[in-house]
């Protein structure tokens, strides 16, 4: 038969392991946040710069939302077609 003091050290170290295992758990789900965390942060930033770039060659300011993109569509075969190899896919 065990003794007491065994069953308590494997009480504990049972003890020990659940907080482990949850540290681990939170520690996963705060690098998973991270990672998407700065791929979003990256989107915006380039979502930012490439309408920025657009109000500026395209003079654009004015121009509500529908009417931008009417002007994108208008242009985007064109664009596409006769875009540049080094900067195709």
């Amino acid at each position: 038969m065990p003794k007491r003091s065994d069953r308590e050290t494997l009480k504990n170290i049972d003890e020990q392991l659940k907080k482990l295992n949850l540290q681990k758990k939170e520690l996963d789900r705060s690098i998973e946040f991270g990672e998407t965390k700065k791929s979003r942060k990256e989107r915006a930033r380039r979502l930012i710069e490439t309408g920025a770039l657009a109000e500026k060659y395209f003079e654009m300011k004015n121009l509500s939302i529908p009417e931008k993109e009417e002007l994108f569509k208008m242009f985007s075969a064109f664009i596409n077609q006769n875009k540049p190899d080094k900067f195709k896919k």
